[in-house]
């Protein structure tokens, strides 16, 4: 068979992942070629545009050679588990074309963001990345001129590698950017979520928040649930990470730089009877987020609260339990009391003291919005994804089945272009052009239930019909082989169950 009988055959209508790749890679070799034949001194503007492309270009066909990997070699690929040590701000979806960009800048001695010593360590690296990608481009291309059939023993052996030099050169890359990491403060952030999780689960039951406000992602929460948290940690679940009897270097990085300030606290949480907690919480509930200076007053009047004499008032019961039975649990049981006469006599009077505690407890939670706003984004997302009840409700039928509650059928809407257009939305094989996404600056609500969208309730588009949504209006994944998505991708609901056919639709939700 002769090159031109076999790239005949390659249609780009054709949603199989090797002829997807056929174009994508000739889309890039056209796009460098322009880029090459390119006079830059004259023709800047011409240059950038082109650069953009390749940008798109590459990131299409990385996307690309990543579904065939998953498809060819989808039991020997290189663990990713090292990603949960990067920030957040990193986990994007283009991470991965800003990998091959970066690669590019340092084979042509271009250090970007990385000391010159860092850069010509990673060099090595990056030079095996893109000769290895360079060969995975030849042998996939082959392929997918060759008859159609399973992939060949020297695609595996090329992907296997690219994917290991991937995956190493990646974590050096942002290691040397970021501060990554260890395994042990992974740890130590997964028992903060813990501790937030069981924060607000203990809010539910006390009635301080409500499911419908986990549910709608209230803005307030981001300032509430921290706060809280810190009052659980210190005095409801002691034992969990903000356990101060270890030492500063062996709690959580989030909270080690408040260690002293968090043991006054504690000790001042640990004086209060039942309706104290009760009004402390309370305020916190309460209190204005906007109004709140608590950042500001850690350092000044909240602290030195903490050690101005003021009026003794009645030491109230103490809420853990004490040792009895024993001389030596007399004691300490009266040391303790002693104890707390000191710290009570301090302040003027009960609301001097309740106030004295919101201010440090906001300033340590509002500290961590400012220095640690990564990690308590990633924390808050954890916690949410948690709590949030979920859109399909499980339910025992009378056979005593356990079954899954299905929405009811959504009804056609006039302004959904898959409605009010001629063609019968996704279930045509003729439609291959995706629609168009609308631009995330241009909506500020959820086009379906019209919530705001915050900081904690983001933007979602739908692949189907490229409006935007938050996550629980676009909470199901299906294919979409008609726009060359074979890999199940968010789609919303009224497009899932208007337009979606039912031999695409996929049971997983998001």
């Amino acid at each position: 068979m002769t090159y031109q009988t076999t790239l005949f055959s390659v249609q780009r209508s054709d949603p199989r992942l090797l002829s997807q790749f056929f174009y994508a890679d000739e889309r890039v070799t056209q796009v460098v070629t322009e880029i090459n034949c390119l006079d830059v001194e004259t023709e800047p503007q011409q240059y950038l545009v082109l650069l953009n492309q390749l940008h798109l270009s590459q990131a299409e066909l990385l996307a690309i050679i990543e579904q065939i990997m998953d498809e060819c070699i989808p039991k020997e690929r290189h663990g990713r588990d090292y990603v949960i040590k990067f920030p957040e701000d990193l986990l994007v979806d283009s991470l991965r074309n800003h990998m091959l960009f970066a690669a590019e800048c340092l084979m042509a001695r271009t250090y970007i963001d990385l000391d010159e010593a860092d850069g010509v360590r990673l060099r090595p690296l990056a030079k095996d990345l893109l000769c290895s990608l360079e060969l995975v481009r030849t042998v996939l291309r082959e392929q997918s001129l060759s008859q159609p059939g399973p992939y060949s023993e020297l695609v595996r052996r090329a992907l296997i590698r690219f994917d290991m030099l991937f995956a190493e050169f990646e974590l050096s890359y942002v290691s040397s950017l970021v501060s990554v990491k260890s395994p042990e403060e992974v740890y130590r952030q997964q028992e903060i979520i813990v501790l937030f999780c069981e924060t607000v689960a203990r809010a539910l039951k006390l009635g301080y928040l409500t499911q419908e406000m986990i549910d709608g992602c209230e803005p307030q929460l981001m300032f509430t649930i921290p706060r809280l948290a810190i009052i659980s940690g210190l005095l409801i679940y002691p034992d969990g990470p903000l356990n101060l009897e270890r030492k500063p270097e062996d709690i959580s990085r989030v909270f080690s730089p408040f260690y002293v300030l968090l043991r006054k606290i504690r000790d001042l949480l640990r004086v209060l009877s039942k309706e104290e907690l009760y009004m402390l919480e309370k305020r916190v509930l309460n209190e204005s987020a906007a109004d709140s200076k608590a950042s500001s007053e850690v350092d000044s009047a909240a602290v030195r609260g903490f050690v101005t004499p003021h009026a003794c008032v009645s030491v109230p019961r103490h809420h853990e339990r004490e040792p009895k039975g024993t001389q030596a649990g007399a004691v300490v049981d009266i040391s303790r009391q002693s104890r707390w006469l000191e710290l009570r006599a301090r302040y003027r009077n009960t609301e001097d003291m309740i106030h004295t505690l919101f201010v440090c407890i906001s300033g340590v939670a509002d500290q961590l919005q400012t220095n640690f706003a990564s990690d308590l984004r990633a924390i808050l997302k954890t916690v949410f994804a948690i709590a949030t009840s979920r859109t399909e409700e499980r339910e025992v039928t009378d056979t005593g089945k356990v079954g899954v509650c299905v929405a009811p059928t959504v009804p056609r809407l006039t302004d959904c272009v898959l409605c009010s257009s001629s063609r019968q939305g996704p279930g045509r094989q003729d439609t291959l052009e995706p629609p168009e996404w609308v631009p995330d600056s241009t909506c500020s609500h959820c086009m379906a239930c019209h919530v705001p969208f915050t900081f904690l309730r983001r933007r979602h588009h739908c692949r189907s019909c490229g409006k935007i949504f938050c996550s629980r209006c676009s909470s199901h994944l299906a294919p979409l082989p008609h726009f060359r998505q074979l890999k199940p991708v968010r789609i919303c609901t009224h497009c899932y169950t208007t337009h979606l056919p039912s031999t695409h639709k996929d049971a997983n939700c998001l």
